[in-house]
C-alpha cells in the first residue's frame, strides 16, 4: 500500500494513523513504516506529501526491525534477571541478532533459559516502545548515571549534537532505532548460544559475553528455522571432516589443516578435475615462491590495503612477506619476456600455498583458514578480447557448477569501493566491460555495490545450498591497476607498447572452503567420483574372507576404489558403519555370492537393495555412474 500523507488542519499525523486511515488491518500487523522511502517508527510524525508504506512483519525490512527490537528484549530481560550487567552493543545479523554483555560471572544454558523466559513475560506486559530525541550532553549524563560506561564510550565517538534513546517501560537503550510499538509485537524467539567477543572486535580490549539469538514472524517461521540449524549441526562439516577421517587440525599450526589420506585424496580430486579443465581451455600451470620481499607486496598495493593479513618474516636484515596470493608473482612470469599481441591471451594457473592471518577468534574449521590453496588463475589479454576470455571463463563456471549439482546459482556484479586503486574512468570502462560480457551470456545479475576488489569491479557467482545459505563460489575480478603498477607491456600489431588487462579467475575459490561447502551441502555424501571409498565389500563370515579379497582384488584391477570389511561383526553393523561413512556402495558377500561368483550390492542412496550381479557388472555400473563430470563438448 502506497499513500500520499498531508498535514491536517489539527497537525502532522503519525505514520500508524495515516495508514490506518486507508487499511486498519495493515497497520494493526505492520511493525514499522516506510516514509519517502526511509523505514521509521509506527509513531513518527509524517510531513506533507510523504509518501507512506506499512513495513509487514515477514517483510525483509520486517524483520530486521522484529530482530533488533528483540535484542533490545534480551538486553533488558538480562538487566532485569542480573542487576548489575552491562549492555554495550545489540545489531541485527543474518536470521537474527545478539547482544554484549558484560557481567563478572559466565552465562550458562539454564541462564538462557532464565532470559528466554523473562522476554516472554516482558512480551506479555505489553510495554510501549517509545524513541526521545535529547542531546548528547544529556544521554551522556542519563547513561554515566546508569553505571553504563560501554555507552558513554559510544556515545562520546558519535558526532551528532542530539542522539535518540528508546524506552520500554523503565528500561533505556541508546539506539537510532526503528523499533516496534510495542513488546506484545515480539514473541517468536528464541536464543541460541554464548560465546566471547572482544569490545569493538579488538583482542587488546576487555572480553565481552556475547548471545546470540533469532527472531521470526511467527511460530511456524521459528519451528522451520530451528529444524534448519539442527540439520546444520548434523551436516557441519567440522563434525563430519572427523566422522570421514578427512582432516585434523592441531595447536602447533593454528589454522592450518591437517589433511588425512581420505581427506587428501578428496582434495586432489577436486585440483586435478580443474587441472582436466584448463588442459582443455588453454591454462598453463606454473609454480611461484611462497616468501617475496617485502616491496612486491608494496608495488602491488597490498602492504597498503592488506597489511593486516599478511605475514612477515625478516631474512638477511631483509623483510619478506609470506605469500597471501599469487597474482603479483604472476606478473613477473608475463614480464619474464617481452610480449607480442600474438602471444596473448597468456593464461596462468596456480595451486600454491597461500598464508593469510586470520584473528583465532574468527577461525572456522575450513571456511576460515590462515593456509590454504585457490584454484587460481590469472589471463593477461588486450581490451579486445576481454570479452571473449570472460565468455570463457562463465562457460568454464557452468561446468564446475552442473558437476556439483549446484542448481541455484545467483549472480552479483561487484562494483568500486570506497578504497581504492586508479581512477575514475578506469573503472567505468572496466565495469562496462563486466557488463558486457553478462549481457552476452544472457546472465542475469544483480548490481552489488561497493563490493569489488580494490584494484578492480568482479563478477560474483553465489551458490545457495541445500540448508537455503548463500556461499559466493566462481570469482572474475578485472584489474587494470597491477599492469600498471608493474609496467607489463605488449606491442601491438602496429608496433606500440600498450597495457594488458589482467583478469583475476577462480572457480572454486580456496579448495578448503569449497571442500567445507561440498561437505554441507551432501552431508558429506561426495559424488561416486569423488569418493574416496566408492565401495565396501561385507563379508558375512570367515568362510567368504578369500572371495571378498578376490572380489576386492578385481574392482581394484577395473580402477574402482574400495575396500574390505572382514571382521566378525554382524551384517547389520558393519552396514551402519558404512552408511555413518558415507560409503556409496555397500557388496553384500555371503556363502551364495561366493557359489554364484556374485555380489549384492546395498546403494548409499535410500539404503536400496540391488539385485544380486556379477563383478564385471557391478564394474560396469560404478564405471557409468562415476564418469568424467566434464562434458566431451566443453574439451578444447
Amino acid at each position: 500500500m502506497r499513500v500520499e500523507a498531508r498535514a491536517c488542519a489539527e497537525g502532522s499525523s503519525s505514520a500508524r494513523e495515516l495508514i490506518a486511515r486507508h487499511d486498519r488491518k495493515a497497520a494493526d500487523r505492520a511493525v514499522a513504516a516506510r516514509v519517502d522511502g526511509k523505514v521509521v517508527d509506527l509513531a513518527t510524525l509524517v510531513p506533507a506529501d510523504a509518501a507512506v508504506e506499512p513495513i509487514l512483519p515477514a517483510s525483509a525490512e520486517g524483520l530486521d526491525v522484529i530482530r533488533h527490537s528483540t535484542a533490545h528484549l534480551m538486553a533488558q530481560a538480562v538487566q532485569e534477571l542480573f542487576p548489575g550487567t552491562q549492555v554495550t552493543i545489540g545489531p541485527v545479523i543474518e536470521d537474527g541478532f545478539y547482544y554484549d554483555f558484560v557481567r563478572a560471572e559466565p552465562f550458562t544454558p539454564d541462564d538462557l533459559a532464565k532470559i528466554e523466559k523473562k522476554m516472554k513475560e516482558i512480551v506479555s506486559r505489553n510495554l510501549p516502545v517509545t524513541r526521545h530525541e535529547m542531546p548528547k550532553t544529556e544521554a551522556v549524563k542519563l547513561f554515566a548515571g546508569m553505571g553504563e560506561s560501554y555507552k558513554v564510550e559510544i556515545l562520546e565517538g558519535i558526532a551528532d549534537d542530539r542522539v535518540s534513546v528508546y524506552s520500554q517501560g523503565d528500561w533505556k537503550d541508546l539506539c537510532r532505532g526503528p523499533h516496534v510499538p510495542s513488546t506484545s509485537k515480539l514473541g517468536a524467539f528464541k536464543l541460541l548460544s554464548v560465546a566471547g567477543a572482544y569490545w569493538r572486535g579488538d583482542e587488546r580490549n576487555a572480553m565481552l559475553q556475547r548471545i546470540y539469538g533469532t527472531a521470526w514472524a511467527t511460530d511456524a517461521d521459528l519451528k522451520r528455522h530451528l529444524e534448519i540449524l539442527e540439520e546444520a549441526k548434523r551436516r557441519d562439516h567440522r563434525k563430519l571432516g572427523k566422522e570421514l577421517d578427512l582432516w585434523s587440525f592441531h595447536a602447533i599450526a593454528p589454522g592450518s589443516p591437517f589433511f588425512h589420506p581420505k581427506g587428501a585424496f578428496v582434495y586432489n580430486g577436486l585440483v586435478n578435475f580443474i587441472r582436466r579443465l584448463y588442459e582443455r581451455y588453454g591454462y598453463g600451470e606454473v609454480i611461484t615462491p611462497q616468501v617475496c620481499d617485502v616491496d612486491l607486496w608494496k608495488r602491488s598495493g597490498h602492504y597498503e590495503h592488506y597489511r593486516e593479513n599478511l605475514f612477515f618474516v625478516d631474512i638477511d636484515e631483509r623483510q619478506f612477506g609470506v605469500k597471501p596470493m599469487n597474482c603479483p608473482g604472476h606478473t613477473f612470469l608475463y614480464a619474464n619476456a617481452k610480449r607480442s599481441y600474438r602471444e596473448l591471451p597468456i593464461r596462468y594457473a596456480d595451486f600454491s600455498k597461500l598464508h593469510r592471518y586470520e584473528k583465532s577468534g574468527v577461525l572456522h574449521g575450513l571456511t576460515r583458514v590462515r593456509t590454504f590453496s585457490q584454484d587460481d588463475a590469472h589471463i593477461f589479454c588486450t581490451p579486445g578480447q576481454v570479452q571473449e576470455e570472460i565468455i570463457r571463463v562463465i562457460e568454464m563456471a557452468k561446468i564446475v557448477h552442473r558437476a556439483f549439482a549446484f542448481d541455484d546459482i545467483r549472480v552479483l556484479l561487484s562494483t568500486r569501493p570506497a578504497e581504492r586503486m586508479g581512477n575514475d574512468a578506469d573503472w567505468d570502462q572496466a565495469e562496462a566491460a563486466l557488463r558486457a560480457a553478462l549481457e552476452a551470456n544472457g546472465l542475469a545479475y544483480q548490481v552489488n555495490p561497493g563490493d569489488g576488489a580494490f584494484y578492480g569491479p568482479k563478477i560474483d557467482f553465489l551458490f545457495r545450498d541445500a540448508l537455503r545459505r548463500d556461499w559466493q563460489l566462481t570469482t572474475i575480478q578485472l584489474d587494470s591497476q597491477l599492469p600498471e603498477r608493474f609496467d607489463l607491456t605488449y606491442v601491438t600489431a602496429e608496433g606500440k607498447e600498450e597495457r594488458p588487462v589482467m583478469i583475476h579467475r577462480a572457480l572454486l575459490g580456496s579448495i578448503e572452503r569449497f571442500l567445507a561447502i561440498l561437505i554441507e551441502h551432501t552431508a558429506g555424501a561426495f559424488p561416486l567420483w569423488l569418493a574416496p571409498e566408492q565401495a565396501r565389500i561385507l563379508t558375512l563370515t570367515e568362510r567368504q574372507e578369500a572371495y571378498g579379497r578376490e572380489v576386492a582384488d578385481e574392482l581394484r584391477a577395473r580402477g574402482i576404489r574400495v575396500e574390505l570389511d572382514v571382521r566378525g561383526e554382524k551384517l547389520g553393523y558393519k552396514i551402519r558403519q558404512a552408511q555413518l561413512e558415507k560409503v556409496p556402495y555397500m557388496l553384500v558377500v555371503g556363502d551364495r555370492e561366493a557359489a554364484d561368483r556374485t555380489v549384492a550390492p546395498r546403494a548409499r542412496s535410500g539404503g536400496e537393495q540391488l539385485p544380486p550381479m556379477s563383478i564385471e557388472a557391478f564394474a560396469a555400473r560404478i564405471q557409468s555412474e562415476a564418469a568424467d563430470p566434464i562434458p566431451f563438448q566443453a574439451r578444447r
